[in-house]
C-alpha cells in the first residue's frame, strides 16, 4: 500500500513531545518539562497550524473568495505559514511586516511566492526589537493595502479561529502525556496558542495551572510595565491586552529578561539538540523558574514555537 500526501498542508501537525531531562538536570530543578516540538512543522513554526486553520475557516464561512488575495500583519512566522498554505492552495499572499524583524523570515516568505511589504519602525524603536508602536504602523499599512487590493485580511490578533486552530495541538500533547500535566507556560504573542492550549487543558482538568510568559518591562498581564521598555523576543510581548486571551484563564505570569532567554535558547540547542528561537527559550526559562518555585516536583508543558534558523542574522546565535 502506498503512503503519501498530495499537499504540503497535510504535513502540518502531529509533532513529537520531548521531555527535557538534560536541561532540568543542568539547572538542578525538581520536576519535568515537556516540550511540544512545533518547530518541526513544514515552515518550522507552530504558526503553520493557525495558517491552515484560519484559511480553511475563512473558506468555509465564505469570507475568502477564490482568486482573492490573502493579507496578514505578522512578525514572520504566521507569514511563512500563510505563504506555504497559500502556495499549496493557489492564493496570492501579501505579508505586511516591520523592518525590525529578522531577514530570514522575509526570505522564506519570498521563497514560498509571497509578496513582502516592509514597514519602517517607529522613530524611537530599535532594530530587532519590535514594539507595539511598530506594530501599529504595520497595521495601518495593512489597512491601506486592503483598500487598494480587496485582499482578505487574516487579522490573527483578533481572529478567534487562531486559538481554535491550536486546540488539536493541545489535544495531541494531552494524549502524548496520558493526561499527566500540572502546568502550562506560554509566551503571549497573539494569544492564540495560550488560549487554545489552556482551554483544552482546563476542559480536561480545571486544576492545571496556566501561566502567561512575558518580557520584563512589557508584562501587561504580569502588571510590570515600564515606559519605553523594549525586548528582543520577536513575535510577542507587545505590552497590550490581546483579544484571544481571557484574563480569567491566566493563573499567573512569569516575567523573563533578554539575557536569560538568550542563554536558555542556546542551552536548548547545545544540551537538548533543540534548535529554536527566542520565544521558545522564554517558554523553557519560565518552566525552569516554575519548577524552582511553586511547581516544584510537577510536570510543566511548553511549546517550542519556531526554529533557530530564522534567527541566524540576530544576536541570538
Amino acid at each position: 500500500m502506498s503512503h503519501y500526501i498530495t499537499s504540503i498542508a497535510e504535513a502540518i501537525g502531529n509533532t513529537p513531545l520531548l521531555r527535557l531531562d538534560r536541561l532540568t538536570k543542568k539547572y538542578n530543578v525538581d520536576g519535568e518539562i515537556y516540550a511540544k516540538l512545533e518547530h518541526m512543522n513544514p515552515s518550522f513554526s507552530k504558526k503553520d497550524r493557525i495558517a491552515l486553520g484560519m484559511i480553511e475557516a475563512a473558506e468555509e464561512k465564505g469570507l475568502l473568495k477564490k482568486c482573492q488575495p490573502v493579507l496578514e500583519v505578522t512578525s514572520g512566522n504566521t507569514g511563512t505559514g500563510l505563504a506555504l498554505v497559500c502556495a499549496a492552495k493557489g492564493y496570492r499572499f501579501i505579508c505586511c511586516m516591520s523592518k525590525g524583524n529578522s531577514i530570514e523570515r522575509v526570505k522564506m516568505i519570498q521563497a514560498f511566492g509571497g509578496e513582502i511589504v516592509l514597514v519602517d519602525q517607529a522613530p524611537n524603536s530599535v532594530k530587532g526589537k519590535v514594539s507595539n508602536d511598530d506594530l501599529m504602523l504595520v497595521e495601518k499599512e495593512a489597512e491601506r493595502i486592503v483598500e487598494e487590493t480587496g485582499a482578505y485580511l487574516i487579522n490573527q490578533f483578533y481572529n478567534l479561529d487562531n486559538s481554535t486552530a491550536q486546540r488539536p495541538a493541545a489535544e495531541e500533547m494531552w494524549t502524548q502525556l496520558g493526561g499527566e500535566l500540572d502546568a502550562f507556560a506560554d509566551f503571549i504573542g497573539t494569544g492564540g496558542t495560550f488560549a487554545g492550549y489552556s482551554g483544552v487543558f482546563k476542559s480536561h482538568n480545571p486544576l492545571i495551572k496556566c501561566y502567561a510568559v512575558e518580557p520584563r518591562g512589557c508584562a501587561y498581564y504580569g502588571a510590570e510595565m515600564e515606559e519605553g521598555a523594549m525586548h528582543s523576543i520577536q513575535g510577542g510581548g507587545y505590552a497590550k491586552c490581546v483579544s484571544n486571551v481571557d484574563p480569567a484563564t491566566i493563573d499567573g505570569s512569569v516575567i523573563v529578561c533578554d539575557d536569560e532567554v538568550v542563554k536558555m535558547t542556546r542551552d536548548l540547542a547545545a544540551i537538548e539538540g533543540v534548535f529554536a528561537g527566542f520565544s521558545s527559550g522564554a517558554n523553557v526559562a519560565a518552566a525552569v523558574r516554575l519548577l524552582d518555585g511553586e511547581m516544584k516536583g510537577k510536570k510543566v508543558g511548553v511549546v517550542i514555537n519556531d526554529c533557530g534558523l530564522k534567527y541566524i542574522s540576530t544576536s541570538l546565535f
